[in-house]
């Protein structure tokens, strides 16, 4: 994945599909599977996967007359990039200034701010 390379709302989707599959690949027809209503267009999908392996997100193999396209970057990896680069551009760089403003404008529950006092007590060990 290239610095500052991101995902269009589309082009989740369909990682989102593809990161959904056992070891994040699958042919095209396991992809449309796992993606949402309205599902697009085979063709639709298919350029999707043809712009998602220019930007280095997706990779395929021929198998037969098939294509097995697998994700070249993990959800995990592409969130941390992407979040990291919220906190950056919107936060100065805080992690707390981050966490302060969802916190504020989320309506968290009593069991949500307890989750969060417990993952960051967990931390501290």
């Amino acid at each position: 994945m290239k610095e500052n390379n991101r995902l269009t709302k589309a082009e989740t989707q369909v990682m989102n599909a593809l990161w959904s599959l056992p070891n994040g690949e699958g042919r095209s027809a396991d992809i449309m599977e796992h993606m949402p209503e309205p599902k697009p267009a085979l063709t639709t999908l298919l350029t999707f996967l043809k712009i998602l392996k220019e930007k280095g997100f997706v990779e395929s193999v021929k198998m037969g007359k098939a294509q097995l396209f697998s994700a070249r970057v993990s959800r995990e990896a592409y969130t941390r990039s992407y979040m990291t680069e919220v906190k950056n551009t919107f936060f100065g760089g805080s992690l707390a200034s981050l966490v302060s403003f969802f916190a504020k404008s989320e309506q968290l529950s009593d069991e949500e701010i307890e989750e969060i006092k417990r993952t960051i007590e967990n931390l501290k060990r």
